[in-house]
């Protein structure tokens, strides 16, 4: 049978209807997935049509897979990052939900504050348990969408739930019965999808759902969830790794709308940036994300990773305040106690700081030669240098008109006598064995002594 696509408006056949294999034994995939050894990628070189929505956001999980490996946040903690949410996704509401618990009173206080400041976005959504008396927590709460898990690989339907397909199946769409029925929205987090039968499980139990959803007139969410970390972004890769390969037939073979795809990735084997884009490119509208990437073993998506992600792949911040994700970074060290590796993009301490004296140079004479953007507009930051083993006296002068904020007329060049001065005392504590860096009040108290007292720090 023919029929005119809604999404590309050509004459195309009708999608074949797939139906559940309730198979005797688990397929877990061990010709891709061998446990002894490192995971395969294979290719079936099916390409499938490139595809971006019309309207793309970002969704954060900071406050519910973030917390998972962190200390539990304060109500305060979590009431400051959500203004500095609010704030970092801009009037539009680029970034436009945000997940918590509601296990204890402590959540439910938390969520209760938030509600109170009256923000637009982000919106606060929650995820639960899949149970009645959760259900009925949620809507007392005022709030329209929860997140419900359905694991979808074998791994988990006959390792840990000790079911069959076709019984995990009726499970979950139970279910989501008992949410339709509280009146609330369900987004259903296909966990370990990438390891899961996409056409032997996932596109049945999918087409079931948004049957359910059109007979109850209820939207059902769906969220991709990769795990553990192994999807990957190249073209003509096999399922059931294939990042486009499952966003594609989620809107092809079960009639997904792309706002209702949510992809929610791992950094386990580090593509969790690359995978979040090629959702988003192959039709899936939302992203979910954790500030600074905190989140389950190696985190998740970075939010501030996926924030110029999006004004890359759009032309614009669409109104995003992104210094604010310099605020993020600061309170996360400050008031929480939390390290940031220091060569983390965006937010760590050196992303945009150098050691080698050839870039000092180069950032001397234009600082767009070694700094990625204009950081002290986008995030607040001035690309600096640090003094150590390896600068050379551009280095040297660059940091000292840095650290004092000496204005043009007073800058010094690398041919000033204390610029000099400064690298032949570097130079001979290195020559003399040193292996410690060197600290800010040690250059200090060194130039104070080197200029007559004309340099002082105030």
């Amino acid at each position: 049978m023919l029929e005119i696509s809604s999404k590309t408006n050509l004459l195309e056949q009708k999608n074949y209807k797939y139906s559940l294999q309730d198979v005797a034994e688990p397929n877990l995939y061990r010709e891709i997935y061998p446990y002894s050894g490192v995971p395969k990628v294979a290719f079936n070189h099916r390409r499938v049509p490139m595809g971006m929505p019309e309207d793309i956001w970002i969704t954060d999980t900071s406050f519910r897979d973030g917390q998972q490996s962190v200390e539990p946040y304060t109500v305060d903690q979590i009431v400051d990052l959500y203004k500095l949410l609010s704030k970092l996704g801009g009037p539009f509401g680029i970034i436009r939900q945000t997940e918590f618990f509601v296990y204890s009173e402590k959540d439910r206080e938390a969520i209760r504050r938030c509600q109170e400041l009256g923000l637009r976005f982000p919106e606060i959504t929650t995820w639960i348990r899949a149970s009645k008396e959760d259900f009925k927590l949620v809507r007392d709460l005022g709030i329209r969408e929860t997140g419900i898990l359905v694991s979808c690989s074998d791994y988990h339907i006959f390792k840990k739930m000790k079911m069959t397909r076709g019984e995990c199946m009726n499970y979950y769409l139970q279910t989501v019965a008992e949410a339709f029925e509280a009146g609330v929205m369900p987004r259903c987090h296909l966990e370990d999808i990438t390891r899961a039968d996409f056409y032997g499980f996932v596109v049945p139990f999918v087409n079931e759902l948004m049957k359910m959803s059109q007979d109850a007139n209820i939207p059902v969410k769906i969220r991709v969830c990769d795990t553990m970390g192994y999807g990957v972004p190249y073209t003509e890769v096999a399922l059931p790794r294939s990042v486009a390969g499952i966003i594609y037939g989620l809107q092809h073979y079960s009639d997904v709308p792309s706002e209702m795809l949510e992809w929610h990735g791992h950094n386990d084997f580090y593509k969790a940036v690359a995978n979040a884009s090629t959702a988003w490119l192959y039709g899936a509208s939302a992203v979910n994300c954790s500030m600074l990437g905190i989140g389950e073993r190696t985190g998740n998506t970075p939010l501030e990773a996926m924030v110029f992600e999006y004004a890359s792949l759009r032309g614009s911040l669409d109104g995003m305040d992104t210094t604010a994700i310099t605020e993020i970074a600061d309170y996360f060290k400050n008031e929480i106690g939390y390290e940031i590796p220091v060569m983390t993009p965006f937010v760590g301490k050196n992303f945009n700081v150098t050691r080698a004296g050839i870039h000092a140079d180069g950032l001397m004479k234009d600082q767009e030669i070694y700094n990625i953007f204009d950081t002290e507009k986008l995030l607040a930051r001035k690309p600096s240098v640090m003094i150590g083993k390896a600068s050379g006296l551009a280095g040297i002068a660059y940091w000292i008109n840095d650290n004092y904020q000496l204005s043009a007329s007073e800058a010094l060049t690398k041919k000033s006598d204390v610029v000099i001065a400064l690298k032949e005392w570097i130079d001979k504590e290195y020559a003399d064995g040193r292996q410690t860096s060197l600290s800010t009040g040690e250059l200090e108290e060194k130039i104070e002594m080197l200029s007559g007292g004309k340099l002082r720090r105030l």
